[in-house]
This record gives structure tokens, C-alpha cells and sequence, in this order.
């Protein structure tokens, strides 16, 4: 899950993605030395994250590479893949979503899914109607959600709850 949430109405592109394709550039900027590409990691990585507008500078940064210096193909190749991905996804806003405390990374959202969802509906033998899951997986949420289950309770107290109003 490569884009997962909005920042400002833009899409937040999950930050490990983008640095799996930095890895490919640090290895074609620094193709002899370990130590150097973690050193190139380090930095371009926290600048992307740092920094508003990181993305297009490091673009232009990649294409620079690429032309005049001798790659091998494998190098080459994994830094034009960077490139393609960087220009086909340069709404990377990780410094507005950190500012907004939101995650920059899938692995929450992939988590919750694979908790709430997978482990509830596809058990063996598991068989579900659409609104059969929309109420289950509704309910899953409140008691997966820290005091929305009370929360919830704490309505139904108040305000009742009428079989009549519940659609079938």
C-alpha cells in the first residue's frame, strides 16, 4: 500500500517506499562503499523528511547523476527507477503529515487491517453479506478504538436504541 492518507488534500506516499528507491540511488552515487551509502542514506533521508519541497530538489539531484557519470546497468537501472518514481509521485509531504502527527508510513494502516478485517472475516469457513461485515467490522473498531466501546454504550444509554429505525 503504496499511497494512505491525505495531507492537505494531497495523498501521503508511504515513507519507507521512498526510501527503499533512495537505497537505489545511494548505491549508484556511492556504488564501492557501504559505509558511504548509509552515510548518503542518513542525510537524503531525513531531508526528505525534513524538509518542505525535498522531493523535487532530490529529483533534480538523481537526473544529475544519471547523466554524466558511468553506471553500471544495474546501477543505472535502479536509479531510473528511482527518478520514475519520484517524478510519477512528487506530492511527498512527509514534513506537513509529521507536523499534523500524522503517521508517514502504511505499517499502521496495514496492521489495523490486517487485525480488524483479516482476522474477523477470514477465518475458516467465514461466509459474509456486505452489511453483515459493515456491522462486525463497525463493532471491532469500538472495541479495537482506546474508550470508544464506553463511548458507544454511553449513548446507547442515553439515547435508546430502536429496533424499528433499523433498516433490514
Amino acid at each position: 500500500m503504496d499511497v494512505f492518507r491525505a495531507v492537505d488534500g494531497y495523498p501521503s506516499l508511504d515513507f519507507y517506499h521512498a526510501s527503499q528507491y533512495l537505497d537505489r540511488v545511494a548505491k549508484a552515487v556511492h556504488p564501492r562503499s557501504v559505509d558511504a551509502q548509509k552515510i548518503w542514506m542518513k542525510e537524503h533521508c531525513h531531508t526528505l523528511k525534513h524538509e518542505i519541497g525535498a522531493a523535487a530538489r532530490l529529483l533534480i539531484e538523481m537526473e544529475s547523476i544519471l547523466s554524466p557519470k558511468r553506471l553500471s546497468t544495474t546501477h543505472r537501472d535502479g536509479l531510473q527507477d528511482a527518478i520514475t518514481y519520484f517524478r510519477n509521485h512528487h506530492q511527498m509531504r512527509y514534513t506537513q503529515a509529521l507536523s499534523h502527527h500524522l503517521p508517514i508510513g502504511s505499517g499502521v494502516t496495514e496492521a489495523g487491517c490486517k487485525v480488524i478485517i483479516k482476522a474477523r472475516l477470514c477465518a475458516a469457513g467465514m461466509r459474509w453479506k456486505e452489511r453483515g461485515a459493515a456491522i462486525v467490522l463497525s463493532l471491532r473498531t469500538l472495541t479495537y478504538s482506546q474508550g470508544r466501546w464506553q463511548q458507544f454504550w454511553s449513548k446507547i444509554n442515553q439515547y435508546g436504541f430502536n429496533l424499528a429505525e433499523v433498516q433490514h
